[in-house]
């Protein structure tokens, strides 16, 4: 059956606490993505219930409902319909959702919107990398030949020029010239700089340079003694320059005047940005970079793996607030040094991979087929290091599953800081970073143990969160009760409508003689032919009997009594239900109360419902029966 788009669009307005708690929406090819003033004002359990929403998440400032290919736009041109809003781009959003961010995560978040659009190229050159490399292990001969040298220099080109495409997407971010962008980043490993991955090598040195000292020239400028040496492998540096960069430009665009800004503004802005970035950003920061390289290498290994498992642990975090993408620095640089292996990477692949194990166990385990039909394929892209739908759309959804995500992680990564290569002589890691899980295969340095590690992390996270977590039991969907709108009492103060579906009689017919008398007063009774009682009118109910077979109510003067049956009173509650408290206001076709004829023939009672104004002496114009 075909989703209905205006219903799915009213469902999820309907759960936003109004409009003027949307600040803007937007949509891609599979979610709508909307920035919200009060995420309390959300339902998100309401939300996650709609059809045509197969989850959702928090990430950046967005609330993203993933809906679907082909399906999402339909639903986000009803949505604006629906709403009033007028459509925002994606870029939009994220400025929106970027605004509302503090300050440390925007920090945080800089490194993974620069890596972002540039992880296609490094994971191709990575995957490249590591089966270019992986043949002459079996092949000798074939690293010797020109197709490797050839295939070598194709793999190698995204990680050699790397601060180039850093350089290009910063200026994206940061809002500057992507082309001067890019000048930045050639400026950076010009080939009359010494490569940064041979500054200890004193012959390279003397090659590069043709001296015979094996010392690195030096610049004088002003009272800077700058070494003439690239920023190969460094990203922070880079990052930092653009972002002056930027600044730099963005400020004579403001002050240069419109007839000579098209030469000025870039001779100036790459002048000034190329003098502060080698003698103050790249020396300051490449020695930072260096810090927190030597740091995470620190965290990995201390305490006989504790820090590693730490980092396994709790690397899923990082991933729901957007900051995973930092670590790409950090591999950077574990890469930089000569024969530098990721250490990092196996790490990842713990974490991810778990979370992938989490995932399948719920795929496999739950019976709610809009779960089941979010969870194997979330749990297929998370074995592929791609665990964003795993993780938002299943296991911290569910929690239990994050959990159980963590603790497989942990387990995982300590495990890998144990290993060794598999020729015993480096580092349990990979030689390219931007991939983990199954597409790390060709790039691992120890196959066996990588495999007994997706192994491990999975299966424990499999048996954890199989054991830990269990399905709600589906909450039933109540019917809606639609009141009848047929009128059986009037008078002055208003109307009484049938409150249960059946027969109507009069007063007299109802079998019992204090009811047929008219002693509690005047109405009529229903043979029902239904088993809930809704409200008759907008009121309040003034008391629920504590055997929750009858009721009072109150609206504008009228006392109504409905009485569920003759005698039932005797059933002591038994196959009835209350849905109401006192003092609670109701609307006409509210559900009241609830009632089982079949418990009440047996028990030898009648299940004629009364319904009788108390107060009939006092309102005039009073007519009975139904009209």
């Amino acid at each position: 059956m075909a989703l209905d788009y205006r219903k799915c669009a009213e469902e999820i307005f309907s759960h936003l606490g109004g409009k003027e708690n949307i600040i803007s929406a937007a949509h891609c090819a599979t979610r709508l993505r909307l920035v919200i003033a009060d995420n309390s004002k959300v339902d998100t359990k309401a939300l996650e219930d709609v059809e045509g929403v197969k989850g959702l998440f928090d990430s950046n400032g967005q609330l993203q409902l993933i809906i679907g290919t082909g399906t999402v736009n339909k639903v986000y041109d009803e949505f604006l319909a629906v709403t009033g809003l007028t459509a925002a781009s994606k870029a939009d959003v994220k400025a929106a959702a970027a605004s509302r961010m503090p300050l440390w995560k925007k920090i945080l978040k800089t490194p993974g919107d620069v890596f972002v659009p540039i992880l296609p190229a490094i994971v191709a050159s990575g995957l490249m990398m590591g089966i270019v490399e992986a043949i002459p292990k079996f092949w000798p001969a074939f690293g010797q030949s020109d197709w490797f040298s050839f295939l070598d220099l194709v793999a190698n080109t995204a990680f050699v020029m790397l601060p180039v495409l850093v350089a290009i997407s910063s200026a994206r971010v940061f809002g500057g010239n992507i082309f001067l962008g890019g000048v930045i980043g050639f400026l950076m490993i010009h080939p009359a700089l010494l490569n940064a991955w041979n500054v200890g090598s004193a012959d390279a040195i003397n090659s590069f340079f043709r001296v015979s000292d094996g010392v690195i020239k030096t610049w004088h400028l002003f009272f800077f003694n700058v070494q003439q040496v690239g920023y190969q492998g460094h990203v922070i540096p880079v990052i930092l320059a653009v972002l002056l960069m930027c600044t730099v430009e963005k400020w004579l665009h403001k002050h240069v005047p419109e007839m000579i800004d098209l030469f000025v503004t870039p001779l100036v802005t790459v002048l000034v940005t190329a003098f502060i970035t080698f003698t103050v950003i790249g020396p300051i920061f490449s020695v930072f970079e260096n810090w927190v390289l030597a740091g995470a290498k620190w965290l990995i290994t201390v305490g006989y793996g504790v820090g590693a498992a730490i980092m396994g642990a709790i690397y899923p975090f990082t991933v729901v607030m957007g900051l995973h993408h930092m670590y790409n620095v950090i591999e950077a640089g574990m890469l930089s040094v000569e024969g530098g292996v990721n250490t990092w990477m196996p790490i990842a692949t713990a974490a991810n991979i778990a979370q992938f194990g989490a995932c399948l166990a719920v795929a496999l385990k739950c019976k709610n087929q809009k779960t089941k039909s979010v969870a194997l394929p979330s749990s297929l892209s998370a074995s592929l290091g791609i665990t964003e739908p795993a993780i938002f759309g299943i296991n911290f959804r569910f929690m239990k599953p994050f959990i159980g995500g963590m603790i497989g992680g942990a387990i995982g990564a300590l495990f890998a800081s144990w290993m060794k290569s598999a020729d015993g002589l480096h580092p349990f890691g990979a030689t390219v970073y931007g991939v983990t899980g199954i597409p790390g295969i060709p790039a691992i340095n120890n196959l066996g143990m990588y495999l007994v590690l997706m192994l491990v992390s999975a299966g424990i996270a499999f048996v954890i969160t199989w054991v830990i977590w269990k399905e709600d039991e589906p909450v039933k969907k109540e019917e809606k009760i639609v009141a009848p709108t047929t009128s059986v009492i009037r008078c002055s103060a208003g109307e009484v409508l049938q409150p249960v579906a059946g027969k109507v009689i009069s007063r007299e017919e109802i079998p019992d003689e204090t009811f047929a008398a008219g002693i509690l007063g005047d109405g009529v009774g229903i043979v029902p032919t239904e088993e809930v009682v809704v409200a008759p009118f907008d009121g309040v109910v003034t008391s629920v009997f504590d055997t929750k077979h009858a009721i009072t109510l109150e609206c504008g003067g009228m006392e109504l009594l409905i009485h569920v049956g003759v005698d039932t009173v005797k059933m002591n509650g038994d196959g009835f239900n209350s849905f109401v408290e006192d003092n609670q206001e109701v609307k006409a076709g509210q559900k009241l109360l609830s009632f089982n004829r079949d418990k009440i023939k047996k028990a030898g009672y009648s299940d004629v419902v009364v319904v009788m104004l108390t107060n009939a002496d006092e309102l005039e114009n009073l007519e009975c029966g139904a009209k």
